[in-house]
């Protein structure tokens, strides 16, 4: 199972920044990993835990702008296709690449 957060958060004061980069800290501390700018996923081994580390996120969660969740299972993940230019990008949906915990 992997859980996707997707957020768009206001920088326009210094106060918005701080809290955007306390969230983002936040993310990277709890395991998740950056697939785009604003998205990130991370692993989890079941819903259970997917649903455990939703609410996790939903206690760091800035008092403005948008977060979401997305939770999807492992084949639902590997069968995202990704649509690059000419230039090799690094591509973390493969299976020799998933993280078992």
């Amino acid at each position: 199972m992997r859980l996707m957060i997707m957020f768009d958060l206001p920088v326009e004061t210094s106060e918005d920044r701080r809290n955007y980069r306390k969230f983002r800290r936040a993310l990277i501390d709890e395991g998740f990993l950056m697939m785009q700018y604003s998205i990130y996923v991370r692993v989890c081994k079941t819903k259970k835990s997917a649903t455990y580390m939703e609410h996790r996120i939903a206690t760091v969660k800035p008092p403005v702008g948008i977060v979401q969740t997305l939770m999807i299972t492992e084949a639902q993940y590997q069968a995202m296709h990704f649509m690059v230019g000419t230039e090799k990008q690094d591509i973390r949906n493969l299976a020799d690449r998933t993280v078992i915990i």
